[in-house]
């Protein structure tokens, strides 16, 4: 099991990235493709067929029965909400769609305040009507076309409705009243599975409402818990390996780190593997930026639980280092930093060779926001002293980087941050600097005498070619 006790989810943002700039999409340029993913802002999966209007019959209002009736009469408006309009078509069923809107309005307010209305018989209700409303297959996504930064999203056209199902079963799952035993019957793996797919709308309201549904599920279900962690894992192994495509990938990361932080130590085997097969993997994706955040969160999550794991993780990020994303880079170096600010000192000695090969890397990339990305590590404090701690082995794998740097690099600002770096370094550990600056020179001087030879070599093989060519001419007797 993944935990015993599931914490509140944390509310986190990600920035949106762009999908690479296409001028054409079969024959139309790309802002045609774009207006009309505009015009179709709206869209829905559930249709009836044309035929008759839908006609309820109005009943009352649940206050103004007797008690005793009053849950006999919550069964029959979940009954009634079972029925489902097509939205798409704005004219129709306009009065009947307004009194399903106000009869659900009615139940979310029932649920809240209300007690002794969860009698056994309205456990198969609430999940058929909730069944009824939110189970659909969602509309095709336009993958391919769709840029986060620039397009709006597909919004669901049925959301009056749907959003009041979605927070009255919310209601419900936190009723006082709610009992586990019964509901099992109904909120099974099926429904669970259902509720995973609707993970991909495009739709934010929507995947902000499953995330808190979900959530309810694996905190009051402990039977379902290892079936909600392996469906989880097998939707990110698709993502990652198959279709690169799936719009919950940041909801449902954020239910695992509410999850990650509830699990008991010592950390499962199926745990860590679930942190180096999957989450780690997950930093290869075009669209990190999208879902950076909670995946970044997860991963400091399981330092903090189980801080033997640091190594591990550091490997696999360096692993799948972006090469040629700077964007991706600046995003990574953000990572490491969290990283970096909870990791154990006798951890951090077992990566700071590699970590810091890959630093002095960033810090020489022409791209400047990489550079100064990686700079600002030495203003963080608990990171300087474990540089300090480490200097001799730290020192002479970033010096010669920072040393050409600050005479070479073209922005002025990067050059007064590897200055204060410089000075630190210096501060740090006077006497190995000196001899760090001496060899480089020294290896500079050999490198610049190198260099001298190879042109004063090259210039004579020019003029025996030269020579050779006025020769052959005539030019020149032989």
């Amino acid at each position: 099991m993944m935990g015993d006790r599931p914490s509140p989810p944390r509310a986190m943002s990600s920035a949106p990235t762009s999908s690479p700039s296409v001028d054409k999409v079969d024959g139309f340029s790309r802002k045609s493709v774009r207006k009309a993913k505009q015009k179709r802002s709206q869209s829905s999966s559930q249709f009836r067929s044309q035929g008759k209007p839908i006609e309820l019959t109005p009943l009352p209002l649940i206050k103004d029965v007797p008690a005793p009736e009053q849950p006999e009469l919550f069964l029959k408006k979940l009954q009634q909400c079972c029925t489902v309009f097509d939205f798409m078509d704005t004219l129709s069923d306009l009065k009947m769609k307004e009194y399903k809107r106000s009869t659900l309005n009615e139940l979310v307010d029932y649920v809240t305040v209300s007690r002794g209305y969860l009698t056994e018989q309205a456990y198969p209700e609430v999940v058929k009507m909730v069944s009824h409303n939110i189970f659909r297959t969602l509309p095709p996504s336009d993958s391919n076309e769709f840029d986060p930064e620039e397009d709006e999203p597909t919004l669901e056209a049925s959301w009056p409705h749907l959003q009041l199902v979605y927070e009255f079963f919310i209601r419900f799952l936190e009723s006082q009243e709610f009992q586990p035993s019964i509901a099992k019957k109904y909120i099974d793996q099926k429904f669970v599975l259902q509720l995973l797919e609707l993970f991909d709308s495009e739709d934010p309201r929507e995947r902000d409402y499953l995330k808190t549904v979900l959530h309810r599920i694996y905190g009051k279900f402990l039977g379902l818990r290892a079936f909600i962690r392996k469906q989880i894992n097998n939707i990110f192994l698709r993502f990652v390996y198959e279709t690169e495509h799936f719009n919950g990938v940041a909801e449902l990361l954020e239910i695992l780190g509410s999850i990650i932080n509830g699990f008991a130590l010592p950390l499962k085997a199926e745990h860590k593997q679930f942190l180096v097969k999957v989450l780690i993997p997950l930093h290869t994706v075009r669209s990190l930026s999208l879902f950076h955040a909670q995946l970044a969160y997860c991963i400091v999550q399981f330092l903090e639980k189980d801080p033997t794991l640091t190594e591990p993780v550091i490997r696999g990020l360096l692993k799948f280092w972006p090469k040629t994303c700077s964007q991706k880079e600046v995003m990574f170096l953000g990572e490491l930093e969290e990283i970096l600010d909870v990791i154990e000192p006798t951890q951090f000695v077992k990566i700071q060779e590699p970590l810091f090969k890959q630093i002095s890397r960033c810090v020489s990339s022409p791209h400047f926001q990489v550079a100064e990305r990686a700079l600002y590590y030495w203003n963080n404090e608990y990171i300087m002293s474990l540089i300090e701690e480490n200097s001799s082995v730290i020192l002479p794998i970033m010096f010669a980087s920072l040393y050409r740097i600050s005479k070479e690099h073209w922005n002025p600002a990067i050059v007064a941050l590897v200055y204060n770096v410089l000075k630190a370094f210096m501060e740090m550990n006077s006497t190995l600097f000196d001899e760090l600056t001496a060899t480089y020179k020294s290896d500079r001087q050999r490198e610049k005498k190198k260099e001298k030879e190879r042109e004063e070599l090259w210039k004579k093989l020019e003029d025996l070619e030269l020579k050779r060519g006025l020769r052959s001419d005539g030019i020149i007797p032989t």
